[in-house]
């Protein structure tokens, strides 16, 4: 299966071109996974780090759930794979199932956009209890755009690391 990144428009309104960002970049932590396989997924940066592409996903499954729908849509929901609210435990993906990793995160991204889509603005807030703090959804989603373009810069370096491969 080949990902589609569609690069964001170049003019529009402000929330289609944070959804569009959003998306876009979704796409590329998909697009550095692709081809490889559960073992060369799960392989780490460089000790003592347990980061890893799978590791990256599953973290990116906990951000999306705990931005989008534990604050904005304030649902009662656990974390998966970080118990103690600590999202570095994501990273650990050496015992951790490619599929259900990426199903995790494919479900959460829905969850985000159905939530997303639902919100009559940008202003909605929802509460970071971390933070003690309210937030409105464009930090929210400005936020996950900085997560994943960071992230995405350690998923470059993971996928040269493996196979060489380099680009978009």
């Amino acid at each position: 299966m080949t990902t589609e990144r569609i690069a964001p428009p170049l003019t529009g309104g402000e929330r289609e071109m944070l959804r569009a960002f959003l998306d876009f970049h979704r796409a590329t932590l998909a697009m550095k996974c692709e081809g490889l396989t559960e073992e060369q997924l799960r392989l780490r940066s460089s000790p003592p780090s347990t980061l890893s592409l799978l590791g990256l996903v599953r973290h990116m499954a906990e951000v999306e759930r705990t931005w989008f729908r534990r604050v904005i849509g304030k649902e009662d929901v656990p974390l998966v794979w970080s118990p103690e609210g600590d999202f570095q435990v994501a990273y650990d993906a050496a015992g951790a199932d490619r599929g259900e990793a990426f199903a995790a995160w494919a479900a959460e991204v829905e969850h985000a956009r159905r939530i997303e889509r639902a919100a009559p603005s940008l202003d909605v807030t929802g509460h970071m209890a971390r933070w003690g703090e309210d937030v409105s959804l464009r930090l929210v989603m400005l936020h996950l755009i900085h997560e994943y373009a960071r992230h995405n810069g350690h998923a470059d370096f993971l996928r040269e690391a493996i196979d060489g491969s380099v680009g978009p």
